[in-house]
């Protein structure tokens, strides 16, 4: 990653994901002088990481520039946007790149504040990023070049892994599916702890076979070579207890209508909200 960062990097917003990406920087290396951080009051546990590196926490980073910087990546909430990035914008030189992992904001939104021929990256992560398990959908403007498209997945495999698409209109579907997802998978768990207690289990007891039963089943995916599909038809006896409860989960109307239905619902509201 150094090797594709000329300039300084500047993370603006060092919360949760924007702290849990620096934090896997300095992890893999990146020189604690290359980064300046903007956010005037970071949590305490990111703030701890920046004293132990020796990078103060900034109000703003315009003061500490020489030069423009090679990447400014925002990390803030998209209701405070609209005030934190005009100004920033000034700072970009013609060889920035602008990185933004903040939903509901297009690459047109950022482009008008910045000058012509500005490389753009929009990117939507997910929750897990938080512990570096996630996964980020990307999209670049013409601008960008193949150099910084690989510094981008570099920046991001902080947090997880890293895909691209080629249309815009497809973040809203990659947002709909592993952006909203998460919240899909945590339903799934207190629905079945839910079950469980239905059928006589305590709550307690009930609440750690299904957190532990989905979090198990999410690193089998993860580490097997076999599709979910494949998994789900090896745990799956004829006639036995696990298909007793699929005909129900994949009959008509069930969890396959339900998954496409909430989606595209999801896929819509994401729509609405970058227009």
């Amino acid at each position: 990653m150094r090797d594709l960062i000329d300039g300084q990097l500047v993370l603006v917003g060092a919360g949760k994901m924007g702290g849990a990406m620096l934090t896997g920087w300095l992890a893999g290396g990146l020189p604690a002088e290359q980064v300046l951080v903007q956010d005037p009051g970071p949590p305490d546990e990111i703030a701890s990481v920046l004293r132990q590196h020796g990078i103060e926490a900034l109000a703003s980073v315009g003061e500490r520039l020489a030069k423009p910087p090679s990447v400014i990546l925002m990390a803030v909430k998209p209701q405070i946007m609209d005030q934190v990035f005009p100004p920033l914008a000034k700072l970009a030189g013609r060889e920035t790149l602008v990185l933004s992992v903040a939903a509901g904001r297009t690459m047109a939104g950022f482009e008008t504040h910045l000058p012509t021929g500005t490389a753009v990256v929009r990117s939507i992560p997910n929750t897990p990023a938080a512990i570096g398990r996630g996964i980020t959908v990307c999209v670049a403007n013409a601008h960008v070049t193949d150099r910084q498209k690989t510094l981008c997945d570099q920046l991001l495999a902080a947090i997880g892994d890293v895909g691209w698409v080629d249309d815009e209109g497809l973040i809203d579907a990659a947002t709909a599916v592993s952006g909203s997802g998460p919240a899909y998978v945590f339903l799934l768990a207190e629905c079945l702890a839910q079950a469980g207690v239905e059928v006589g289990l305590s709550p307690e007891l009930a609440a750690r076979l299904a957190n532990a039963t989905v979090a198990g089943a999410g690193e089998l995916i993860r580490q097997s070579e076999d599709p979910p599909s494949t998994l789900r038809e090896n745990v799956t006896s004829p006639n036995g207890t696990t298909y007793a409860a699929l005909q129900v989960l994949m009959a008509q109307d069930g969890m396959k209508d339900l998954l496409s239905r909430a989606v595209a619902a999801a896929d819509r509201r994401s729509r609405e909200l970058a227009g």
